[in-house]
């Protein structure tokens, strides 16, 4: 969807083979995502499945996503379709959608697939929850992916955001990708500051207690960064 999947598959490749790794970690240690640009027939959705494993250069993608439910039903079921294949391919190993809602998750569980989507990513964190989905996916044990869960930053000085940072001694992302991960899900935060994506990852040290989760829970207003 991005138009990085050369240059993302090179950095890994090049890594797994680099003196810096000497063996320690092997291609299936790393997780790569890809997404279908847009729906559309069962042919055009298989041959840029394919397309996508060849200009990675890693052999297979782990995680394949329908990058969003635009299209029409016929779009999504067959795009789906070409997914299920792929799997048994051995193209991908898991399939999974974004940005859909529960009518497109209720409509493609309804088609009864070979193959269930695993994972559906979309933007959630404190300042849009989207538990009516959330809580979809948790029941038919879809995984959530949270996109955007630092909410791009642009709540990072929230009075309450603040003040629980403090209380917990942490950073207000931090504080975020901890509150996505006590929901269950699998927050994907971003960064191009080296120090920040360690940062982000070391959230192992403390816990969130009820009453706090309920007053980030709380801070829902529908706000929406991108999508």
């Amino acid at each position: 969807m991005y138009h990085n999947e050369k240059e993302s598959g090179k950095a890994i490749s090049d890594f797994l083979s680099s003196s810096d790794n000497a063996g320690s970690l092997t291609r299936e240690d790393i997780h790569f995502t890809s997404k279908l640009a847009s729906n559309a027939s069962y042919d055009a959705a298989r041959k840029a499945i394919t397309r996508s494993v060849k200009e990675c250069g890693l052999g297979y993608i782990d995680l394949f996503l329908l990058h969003s439910p635009y299209g029409g039903k016929t779009a999504r079921l067959e795009s789906w379709r070409a997914v299920e294949d792929a799997i048994d391919d051995g193209e991908i190993r898991i399939g999974g959608v974004s940005n859909y809602g529960v009518k497109h998750l209720q409509e493609l569980l309804d088609s009864k697939p070979r193959i269930r989507p695993a994972v559906n990513q979309i933007e959630i964190h404190p300042f849009n929850t989207r538990f009516d989905i959330a809580d979809f996916c948790q029941e038919h044990d879809i995984v959530v992916e949270a996109y955007a869960p630092l909410v791009r930053a642009l709540k990072m000085k929230h009075p309450v955001i603040a003040s629980l940072s403090e209380k917990y001694s942490c950073t207000p992302g931090q504080l975020l990708v901890r509150w996505s991960l006590q929901h269950g899900y699998v927050p994907l935060p971003k960064s191009v500051n080296k120090a920040r994506m360690v940062e982000n990852g070391e959230v192992g040290g403390f816990s969130i207690d009820d009453s706090d989760m309920k007053k980030m829970d709380a801070l829902d207003e529908y706000l929406v960064t991108d999508w």
